[in-house]
C-alpha cells in the first residue's frame, strides 16, 4: 500500500509543479507584453539621459537633486529600473 501512496503523492506534486510553472510563464509573458507597450510607447526623447553636473551652492543642490529625480523617473517609465529600484535611489538622492 506505501508504494501506491508514494506514487499518489509523486502524481499530485508533479501536476501542482505543472500548474506552477504554467501560472508563472503566463504571468511572465504578461509582463513582458506591458514592459514592450511602455516601452514603445515612450518618445525618444524622454529615453536619452543627460548627465548632470556637480552641484556648487544650495540652490544648485536642489537643481541637482530635481535633474536626478527627473532622470529616475524617466528610467522607470522607460522599464530599466523596478518600483523598488525607483525608490530606494529616490530615498538615498531626498536624503543627500
Amino acid at each position: 500500500m506505501g508504494l501506491f501512496r508514494t506514487a499518489g503523492r509523486a502524481a499530485v506534486a508533479g501536476s501542482v509543479v505543472g500548474r506552477v510553472q504554467r501560472k508563472q510563464q503566463q504571468r511572465f509573458a504578461a509582463e513582458d507584453a506591458a514592459a514592450e507597450q511602455t516601452v514603445t510607447s515612450v518618445p525618444a526623447a524622454a529615453t536619452t539621459v543627460t548627465p548632470v553636473e556637480a552641484p556648487v551652492s544650495s540652490m544648485d543642490l536642489t537643481d541637482h537633486k530635481l535633474a536626478q529625480l527627473k532622470q529616475l523617473g524617466e528610467l522607470r517609465v522607460a522599464g530599466v529600473l523596478t518600483e523598488e529600484e525607483f525608490l530606494g535611489e529616490k530615498t538615498k538622492i531626498l536624503a543627500l
